[in-house]
């Protein structure tokens, strides 16, 4: 199980400083908790990740059913000692995929709105179903994008997966929303998100902490419904999730109206959304943890963030610049390598190039998470 203690309340927000104990590791909040699909940070190893100032990580329930399977996890000791990670692991559900692999994959659409969607032409109806999945109120069937078998998800699914893996904090089985849903669908995926979210109590059997989540899509009616709804539930903890409104405003708002309705003495996790200009918005708006790919699926495309922008370092003039990363970052990779080097490389399609970027990417968003905590600290926000 866990403990969350409390150890400060800023007078200005929402904001708040914690101690999250887990089995394997104190977290302290708020935190970034780092992206590790498939038991990895991608481009890095464990010790990588931990030196990059990682507590926390979170990996994928459906991929590792997937490839290598729960049981092979659970023959090698579970996820902490099949990846050798010494520290706090959240897994998820697979609700995400629901959406990732069902409206997201047909629409190309992803957590939060834009303008440039069509949404009178391209709105989801209630009843309308996905082309590669099949959502049904037991739970959803998927094809394995592995060797193209059917298999069959929903909450007792989920639960047995998960507590194979073994991770620290496991989350209910849910259907992340799609950001073009109109309100019946919304509606009625959030009615099965908290069936769902009961059976998953149910089916529990292991003293790992289960997060309830919170749906409801971007209307406030639903969200404050999901908000009472599976806070009044036995969960350790809560996560929000589905799609986040029409921009950062939108995001803001759905915090404010969920997170008055969750045990403030539980740890809330936002799930999938934490960019660098969204970190002091969702921390303020009364968020423990969050997850985010951008630091690390930015990095693999050459992008690199640095305390005075993005740096594209796969760009030509990068071959002549003799100057640090980032010269104002501590990380060993500003400390001993320069951009013409680390251009050089991206440009040559060397594997090191992917860890350096990943490992400063990671570092500098830990960094910044850890800024925003002293802000807390002194009163500032």
């Amino acid at each position: 199980m866990i403990n969350f203690k409390i150890t400060q309340k800023s007078k200005k927000s929402r904001a708040r400083l914690g101690l999250l104990k887990t089995p394997n590791g104190l977290v302290q909040t708020p935190a970034l908790v780092g992206v590790a699909t498939q038991a990895t940070v991608k481009a890095l190893s464990s010790e990588q990740a931990k030196l990059a100032q990682s507590q926390i990580l979170i990996c994928n329930t459906y991929h590792l059913h997937l490839r290598p399977g729960e049981d092979i996890v659970k023959s090698a000791g579970g996820l902490h000692k099949f990846m050798n990670w010494k520290g706090a692991l959240m897994t998820d559900s697979g609700g995400f995929q629901v959406f990732s692999l069902g409206f997201g994959k047909d629409y190309g659409i992803g957590k939060t709105f834009r303008e440039e969607w069509d949404k009178a032409k391209q709105e989801i109806a209630k009843g309308q179903q996905p082309k590669n999945i099949k959502i049904t109120k037991h739970g959803v069937w998927f094809k394995s994008y592995v060797d193209g078998r059917e298999l069959f998800l929903g909450p007792k699914e989920s639960m047995k997966i998960q507590e194979k893996l073994g991770a620290d904090i496991i989350f209910a089985f849910d259907e992340c929303t799609p950001t073009l849903s109109n309100h019946e669908y919304a509606k009625d995926s959030m009615e099965k998100t908290h069936q769902w979210a009961g059976e998953c109590l149910k089916y529990k059997k292991s003293k790992q902490a289960l997060y309830g989540i919170v749906q409801g899509s971007r209307f406030k009616d639903l969200r404050i419904q999901s908000a009472k709804t599976i806070g009044s539930m036995p969960f350790d903890g809560f996560g929000i999730g589905g799609d986040l409104g029409e921009s950062k405003i939108g995001t803001k708002q759905v915090l404010d109206w969920v997170i008055p309705h969750l045990d403030e003495n539980k740890p809330r996790h936002l799930l999938g959304i934490g960019k660098l200009e969204d970190m002091e918005i969702i921390i303020k708006g009364g968020v423990d943890t969050f997850d985010c790919t951008v630091p690390t699926h930015y990095a693999r495309r050459g992008v690199a963030f640095t305390s005075s922008g993005r740096v594209d370092i796969e760009k030509t003039k990068y071959l002549k610049d003799k100057k640090p990363l980032d010269p104002k970052c501590d990380c060993y990779v500003c400390k001993t390598l320069k951009r013409n080097y680390l251009c050089h490389l991206f440009r040559a399609r060397e594997l090191a190039a992917f860890q350096y970027l990943t490992f400063h990417n990671l570092y500098h968003f830990n960094k910044k998470v850890a800024e925003i905590r002293e802000k807390i600290k002194k009163g500032l926000i």
